[in-house]
């Protein structure tokens, strides 16, 4: 179902953008980083906390693109340094194998190691042992659902003053 909305600014920036020609890239980085910077906030603050782990392993990176100037893309993710407390083997499997009595065989595929990752196990759900569904939290999705306006007034608003202050640099006004 497509909707469609408006960016309120976002027609003065386009003409301002004409004025000046290319964009900076330092100015478009620095304010899509401003932008995003409530998405980790609420992502990290509706997180589910055990031992806060999780909470600490959500991080913002951003994207290196080469080839687009004036495009600048960030990610939350899980910090890598932390996927030993992230990444455990599934109990299931070798519980399977113990039960069935088999014996290891290389090319059995039902010993391959299957490992669960707790960040996206939280996230999206996961079945329990007795094979229940045990629903995800969408810290993340609700995170930028919840704060998808403010990125984009964020955003918009941040480039304007940048860009207003370029025209003024530049004596173009």
């Amino acid at each position: 179902m497509p909707f469609n909305f408006k960016v309120e600014g976002m027609d003065k920036l386009l003409k301002d953008l004409e004025k000046i020609g290319d964009v900076p890239q330092r100015h478009v980085t620095a304010a899509v980083k401003k932008g995003v910077k409530p998405v980790l906030k609420d992502a990290i603050a509706n997180a589910p906390e055990d031992t806060g782990a999780l909470k600490k392993g959500i991080i913002m990176v951003g994207e290196r693109s080469y080839k687009s100037r004036g495009k600048k893309v960030y990610r939350l993710v899980f910090d890598r340094s932390m996927n030993h407390i992230f990444q455990k083997e599934s109990a299931g499997n070798t519980q399977f194998r113990m039960y069935h009595g088999y014996t290891r065989s290389e090319k059995d595929p039902r010993w391959e190691k299957k490992i669960s990752y707790y960040p996206i196990s939280q996230e999206y759900g996961f079945f329990a042992k007795n094979g229940r569904y045990i629903p995800g939290f969408f810290f993340g999705h609700g995170a930028l659902k919840n704060n998808t306006r403010t990125v984009e007034t964020t955003i918009v608003s941040e480039m304007q003053k940048k860009i207003d202050a370029e025209i003024v640099k530049a004596g173009l006004k």
